[in-house]
């Protein structure tokens, strides 16, 4: 049973931007919690991650690959839940995002290609290649939260 969790999680990961994509947020407040949540899940999954680039915790290939995997689905979700009109009292999310939509794109995009490199490297089991993939995306969510995020 412990084997198929992970499996029947990221079957559910991916099955979710097909079904974002053909829903409609009924209200702001909606938008907001689903964008909040995924970004939260990513964190956490990006987090583990960093323990261990961080030499908290042990390196184990395999969960340092499924936290990757993970990450590159869940960096998919968010970003048909910013519609005109969710920047709700409840996020941090600026303006900056609806009025530079091509700069806020190309920074889902960018987070897309170094989430990319970051299972590259998890895969190929090469603990430095993963630091580097590590950083790389770090400085792309650190990026994206400092031109659209507020603290």
């Amino acid at each position: 049973m412990k084997r198929m969790a992970p499996i029947l999680i990221l079957s559910t990961l991916i099955a979710l931007p097909l079904a974002a994509r053909a829903q409609q947020f009924a209200k702001p407040e909606d938008a907001v919690k689903y964008r909040q949540s995924a970004l939260s899940l990513m964190g956490t999954h990006f987090g583990r991650i960093g323990a261990v680039v961080k030499g908290e915790k042990p390196y184990d290939k395999a969960a340092v690959e499924a936290d990757a995997v993970l990450v590159e689905t869940l960096a998919r979700l968010p970003w048909q839940a910013f519609p005109a009109g969710s920047d709700t009292a409840n996020s941090k999310a600026k303006p900056e995002i609806w009025k530079e939509q091509d700069k806020f794109h190309a920074a889902s995009d960018k987070l897309q290609v170094e989430v990319g490199n970051l299972v590259a490297a998890a895969k190929s089991g090469d603990l430095a290649a993963i630091k580097k993939a590590f950083g790389a995306t770090g400085q792309s969510c650190k990026a994206c939260h400092d031109d659209f995020r507020n603290k």
